[in-house]
């Protein structure tokens, strides 16, 4: 049995959106660069041609992908979220207690991860080490880079 790929609904609309670009625009555009390539002949020495289909390649690759991940798709309802513990679809806010610093992270399934709008998976160093963890509590994340302390000082939706 296959994994249930977890998602938020933002998620969800995110990969559908994506599919869609890819079914409608992207294949398009691949159709016609590989209809230009093949116009300039000899294909042996090609190599528009060989790019666009490399290209196509790519893009049925991730369609398939995506498409697999769809049907085995779990969304998470407003509803199922609680904030009495860190879990995936929460915001966390945390203090580094050794830099004194915050930083507010979502947690994310790996699908959705983002770090550059501060979307982390729950299967990351720090995401790991919240999950389960409430409002107060002190966690050590094992990162690449050593053993850093944390304290979650807010839980939210």
């Amino acid at each position: 049995m296959k994994k249930k790929v977890v998602l938020t609904d933002e998620g969800f609309k995110k990969l559908e959106k994506e599919l869609e670009e890819l079914k409608t625009v992207r294949r398009k555009e691949i159709s016609e660069k590989i209809k230009t390539a093949l116009s300039f002949g000899d294909l042996s020495e090609n190599s528009e041609y060989d790019e666009a289909k490399n290209e196509q390649a790519m893009v049925e690759s991730r369609i398939v992908q995506l498409e697999a991940m769809l049907k085995n798709v779990q969304i998470l309802e407003e509803s199922d979220i609680s904030i009495d513990s860190v879990s995936v679809g929460v915001g966390v806010t945390i203090e580094n207690l050794e830099q004194k610093d915050e930083v507010t992270y979502h947690i994310v399934s790996t699908t959705e991860v983002d770090p550059f709008n501060f979307k982390i998976s729950d299967d990351s160093p720090i995401g790991k080490a919240l999950m389960s963890h409430k409002v107060g509590d002190k966690v050590v994340a094992e990162t690449p880079s050593g053993h850093v302390k944390f304290k979650i000082l807010k839980i939210f939706k």
